[in-house]
């Protein structure tokens, strides 16, 4: 259910999205901060958290943050996460774009019995236009990252927009 509110209200944004024209408004008007924030600031380690990549396949093709696993939003298998992080106070971190879809899949995770789920403030855009870097799957550094859509695509300052997974 709340997957298609989602898709709803994804749609509704996207045509009001001209109005909401920051990553802190759009949050603001759709996240409930069930799930704590990290902020980009706050990261000085990737290596010490579990970095799952809440975003659709083929964002996640084109690059994601050094390290991430990808869980999905739409297709989230809960037992692939319970096999893949088995203690259950393990720091993790989801993301997604800009953090609406990760907060519902941390807290999905709460509900799993995690204990120290965050969810990274301004998603995989956030970290971007901080300067950090985004990896493609070989494991290369790359400048591109998915936008999701041009209008989404204007909150990323930093990089390439990418809009499908063969760009």
């Amino acid at each position: 259910m709340r997957i298609l509110t989602f898709s709803i209200l994804l749609f509704v944004s996207t045509l009001s999205l001209s109005g909401q024209k920051t990553i802190e408004g759009i949050l603001k008007a759709f996240n409930e901060e069930s799930v704590p924030y990290i902020y980009v600031e706050e990261i000085t380690n990737l290596a010490h958290y579990v970095l799952l990549d809440t975003r659709a396949p083929e964002e996640f093709a084109v690059s994601h943050l050094k390290g991430a696993s990808w869980v999905g939003y739409a297709h989230f298998e809960a037992s692939a996460v319970l096999k893949k992080v088995a203690e259950k106070d393990a720091p993790i971190v989801v993301y997604c774009s800009i953090g609406a879809r990760s907060e519902e899949i941390g807290e999905k995770l709460v509900a799993l019995g995690y204990t120290n789920v965050k969810n990274l403030y301004g998603g995989i855009f956030e970290w971007k236009n901080k300067g950090n870097a985004v990896f493609d799957p070989q494991g290369e550094e790359t400048k591109k990252v998915h936008a999701f859509d041009k209008e989404w695509g204007k909150l990323l300052k930093k990089g390439k927009k990418v809009y499908s997974s063969e760009q």
